[in-house]
């Protein structure tokens, strides 16, 4: 098991939500089904926030119940709110998360809530999906900051805590901005395992300074074996200057692959998938591996 590495994609929701052209739900089902055929283990595949708020991820419920039948893929929704998660727990989500963040500053500006109730809207949903579904917490922001810096270890373990207590299954650190570097992945997340255990934490990071895939690998050395990743290395957080998008699925199963870790993820398949979503986008998609990939292919 230490030598598998848990992918979950996140390209259906993270990805998507920012585009300029927004893929109507029948795409977003079909891109959601060729990701799990080619053995992605999760996939996030929506949010249950306002479609005034983000139209991109209307169709939330429409995509839950036309998936209902993949039982081989942990298939999770983005919940806001208590109502996002009921609304969500009606269209027969079986994997929730929420998205906290981990300073005062992101939350009001980022959702207009406090720090403190955040985390208790955080910990009330976690709470009561206890006995309905599998949970994922994540803290946002959990190295640096856009308007308050670098965030204390100890502050971001506490939420983390707090979260872990609520009922979360998985703590997913996220480096939101991609200000992260090797040396401070590998502090926070070795007190992460110190205090939590591995098998409990995930790490989602950016590439906004071209350091993904190294900082995947300090999260390695520490035990760590769950990473999220989005296909062609689509989205990126609008607060971060040039920030170049998540990192991607294709760069990290590869890297992993030739480390001699395994994902179960078909590789070719994840390159016809990247040239799928640059076809529905109009873009020249993909991660620093692509021009690479289809070179060798």
């Amino acid at each position: 098991m230490n030598n598998f590495v848990y992918i979950n994609e996140v390209g259906p929701r993270d990805g998507l939500q920012n585009q300029k052209k927004h893929l109507d739900v029948e795409s977003r089902v079909k891109l959601i089904r060729s990701l799990a055929q080619a053995g992605i283990p999760g996939i996030e595949v929506g949010s249950f926030v306002s479609p005034k708020a983000v139209p991109a991820m209307v169709g939330a419920k429409e995509i839950i119940q036309a998936l209902n039948d993949i039982e081989y893929c942990d298939l999770s929704v983005l919940v806001p709110n208590m109502k996002g998660y009921e609304l969500a727990i009606e269209a027969g989500a079986k994997m929730i998360a929420v998205v906290p963040s981990a300073t005062e500053t992101m939350n009001q500006k980022n959702i207009n809530m406090s720090l403190e109730d955040t985390i208790n809207n955080s910990c009330e949903i976690l709470e009561a999906a206890k006995n309905n579904c599998s949970t994922r917490a994540y803290v946002s922001v959990a190295w640096e900051c856009p308007y308050e810096g670098i965030v204390n270890e100890t502050h971001v373990i506490s939420i983390a805590e707090k979260l872990l207590h609520a009922g979360a299954n998985e703590l997913i650190f996220a480096d939101t901005i991609g200000a992260a570097n090797p040396s401070s992945v590998k502090s926070l997340l070795s007190k992460c395992v110190s205090e939590f255990g591995a098998t409990n934490i995930s790490a989602h990071f950016h590439d906004t300074r071209a350091l993904a895939l190294a900082n995947v690998c300090a999260a390695l050395e520490t035990g760590v074996r769950k990473f999220d990743a989005c296909i062609g290395g689509l989205g990126g957080c609008p607060f971060a200057p040039g920030a170049a998008g998540n990192l991607a699925t294709e760069d990290v199963c590869n890297m992993l692959e030739q480390m001699g870790f395994k994902t179960n993820i078909d590789l070719d398949d994840l390159n016809a998938i990247v040239d799928m979503c640059s076809s529905d986008f109009d873009l020249n998609l993909g991660g620093r591996m692509t021009p690479w990939l289809r070179k060798s292919n």
